[in-house]
């Protein structure tokens, strides 16, 4: 995506001399006796393309138990079964209900704090709303995710993913808590963060510094923008990017260059004497970011499982996910029936647009209910 100069290349030239008893000391080496030796292993992607195809089988398996034809009198697609899609008015993304998603680890907030749930703030990074989010999310993976597993292995991107990804849902459920979330936003802004944090710790080795930080920075400006816009969870957006971040400068740092091991030499060589391999100022932004991290995650736990709103001390914060305009408002889309049982059949009403509708009681459990509800007030 960035490329590196010479200085920055995977194959480095070495320049050494072989043991010749006839070679005066100190005499230099003829040019013919330089050799060029591997200095970064080239990884071969397969953890990111194992996450692609993990979340396109969970959207599947979402849409076989959403099973809109036995729970909606009408659904997109028809023909596809029980893997037709909710009505749009229901789901403009092409997916299941928001009931059926809360029941296959959607972020609750409520469930997590009450109910002990915690390992919502994982699962819920690998669902997703729709057809084309699990599209934008996926395709945004591949081009990101190649390209570092590629550079740092399978481990450490994986790593720097899910983690991200945790940071990103945790900071959503302090400032986001009605309703529900998901998707792999929070970790893809952890990647994001990761190449941010990675091209200031390996600053020497890239060619162009300039032009690659500025491309970076606008891509980054551009996703976190769209966060703006209502209906986008920008919180997960922020929160997986500032983990990603601080996560780069722990596990995305490279040996930085004038060096070379003594492994590296054909037999009968020797090589200059080795330097440092890493500088001094990736160890303190190891230390720093780590320390960030482990306070970061924690005090946001302990707020969070003591139900702490975290708007409530912040006026401002709701506005970095969502500036209202004359275009669109940014008020909950939370919806509230009224309900009543009247013999065998249920009464339910919008609170919000006044529509009544009755329905068979029969069989009727809460997530139904729920999905009643919010299709009597789309």
């Amino acid at each position: 995506m960035m490329g590196r100069g010479e200085a920055g290349n995977d194959s480095v030239e070495i320049k050494v001399h072989p043991r010749q008893a006839n070679t005066p000391a100190g005499s230099p080496p003829h040019p013919s006796q330089f050799q060029n030796q591997s200095v970064f292993k080239n990884w071969v992607p397969w953890l990111v393309p194992l996450f692609v195809v993990a979340n396109v089988a969970v959207f599947i398996a979402v849409m076989y138990v959403n099973d809109c034809p036995s729970n909606s009198g009408s659904c997109v697609a028809p023909s596809l079964g029980r893997f037709s899609f909710q009505p749009l008015k229901e789901n403009p993304l092409l997916g299941p209900s928001s009931s059926t998603l809360e029941k296959m680890g959607a972020l609750d907030v409520n469930r997590v704090v009450h109910k002990h749930q915690s390992w919502r703030l994982i699962s819920c990074i690998w669902l997703h709303a729709g057809v084309f989010h699990v599209l934008a999310n996926m395709l945004s993976l591949l081009f990101i995710g190649i390209r570092l597993e590629q550079e740092f292995g399978f481990l450490r991107v994986g790593l720097v993913y899910v983690i991200s990804g945790f940071g990103g849902s945790l900071l959503s459920a302090l400032f986001i808590q009605t309703g529900i979330s998901v998707g792999a936003s929070g970790a893809l802004f952890g990647l994001l963060g990761g190449m941010l944090s990675e091209l200031i710790t390996n600053w020497t080795i890239y060619a162009n510094k300039f032009a690659a930080l500025l491309t970076l920075l606008c891509i980054i400006a551009v996703n976190l923008a769209v966060g703006l816009l209502p209906h986008v969870d920008n919180f997960a957006h922020i929160g997986g990017f500032l983990s990603g971040f601080f996560l780069g400068f722990v596990f995305l740092i490279r040996p930085q260059f004038k060096w070379i091991n003594q492994k590296t030499c054909p037999p009968g060589y020797i090589a200059p004497p080795a330097q440092s391999k890493h500088q001094t100022y990736q160890y303190v932004l190891w230390v720093i970011s780590l320390i960030v991290l482990i306070i970061g995650f924690t005090l946001g736990l302990v707020a969070l499982f003591r139900g702490v709103n975290v708007n409530n001390n912040c006026s401002w914060c709701h506005y970095l996910s969502c500036v209202p305009s004359s275009l669109w408002s940014c008020k909950s889309q939370q919806v509230y029936c009224q309900s009543m049982e009247l013999g065998s059949q249920l009464k339910l009403t919008c609170l919000s647009n006044g529509k009544s509708n009755m329905y068979d009681l029969s069989n009727n459990d809460s997530s139904k209910v729920q999905m009643l509800c919010a299709q009597l007030c789309s």
